[in-house]
């Protein structure tokens, strides 16, 4: 598959989704690419199902038609987007195995395809980024561009992360050619935190703790203590990349807690240790350098668990 046009062909009734508890990029390619479908083929039903959107991302073009799984509906054509295994789709899992053809865009290190059309780059910066090459670009304006921009942003932790290329940039700044507000939608979506995000971070960082000769920090999150500072989970994105910016850590790990037995780890590295490795030795994934997965442990003792295993890795 070298453009999205060419999977859609006379399929009628087409299905968009990503993971569950989208983030950044997750949201900013599939709204792009709704952008781009219903605009380029305005008399199909193109719909897209995503968890419920956090607040700071519904200025977004087409945040308001996302939806929601429940409704009964039988696809023609149903996209995943930045999702490495058909598990992580959630609900939205029926529609998929329903669906007449399926189709994969991601960029996470993976174990197998689980479409009939994958299109699958780890080395790209994200799944927006991917996106933007499937897309017929004389169909790009300013829409499309502000979701694509977004995700790119996200999962490039502003231009900053490995993943970052020089072919990033330059896509980054045909987007923005578009007049996009960039640095607004860095400001409303990244950087920007409500006075609620601002204490519980403050209260992650305050139950940090230094492990593996201080090559390792990790902080942890209960639901105790996400309905005592009122906060949700979609709160919480930017906690793990503050405790890796701390001096002399190889590896930073945040635990909060998504279900009685069930916490979502988030690694993030520095370099020297591959992340999607070590997720993956505990049913999970992603990059290199950002990767996650789920413990059922609790989280004093997976925290000891992982720290071990960095330091093994380390020596």
């Amino acid at each position: 598959m070298r453009k999205i046009d060419e999977v859609i062909q006379d399929h009628r009734v087409i299905g968009i989704t990503a993971h569950i508890r989208p983030d950044g990029d997750a949201i900013g390619s599939c709204l792009g690419l709704w952008n781009y479908l219903t605009k380029k083929y305005p008399d199909r039903d193109i719909r897209v199902y995503l968890d419920p959107l956090p607040d700071k991302f519904l200025f977004l073009p087409g945040a308001s038609q996302v939806r929601q799984v429940g409704e009964e509906r039988k696809f023609d054509l149903f996209i995943t987007l930045d999702c490495g295994a058909i598990d992580r789709i959630g609900p939205a899992a029926r529609y998929f195995y329903a669906a007449k053809e399926t189709v994969c865009v991601d960029h996470h290190v993976r174990m197998g395809d689980f479409a009939r059309i994958n299109y699958i780059f780890p080395d790209a910066s994200s799944t927006s980024e991917l996106i933007f090459d499937l897309i017929d670009q004389e169909m790009l304006d300013d829409k499309i561009a502000q979701c694509l921009y977004m995700g790119i942003a996200h999962d490039t932790g502003l231009f900053q992360y490995s993943c970052t290329s020089e072919k990033t940039m330059r896509i980054a700044g045909r987007l923005m050619s578009t007049g996009i507000d960039y640095s607004g939608i860095i400001d409303a979506t990244f950087s920007a935190r409500s006075f609620a995000q601002n204490r519980i971070l403050g209260h992650a960082l305050d139950k940090a703790r230094l492990y593996a000769n201080g090559s390792f920090v990790a902080s942890y999150i209960t639901k105790e203590e996400m309905d005592a500072y009122g906060v949700a989970a979609s709160d919480l994105d930017q906690i793990v990349s503050q405790l890796r910016i701390t001096k002399g850590v190889e590896v930073a790990c945040f635990l909060y807690q998504v279900g009685e037995d069930d916490f979502k780890v988030s690694f993030r590295s520095n370099g020297r240790i591959d992340v999607a490795a070590l997720a993956m030795e505990y049913g999970g994934g992603g990059h290199v350098r950002a990767a996650g997965c789920n413990t059922a442990l609790e989280p004093k003792e997976a925290i000891r668990l992982f720290a071990d295993r960095v330091e093994d890795l380390l020596s």
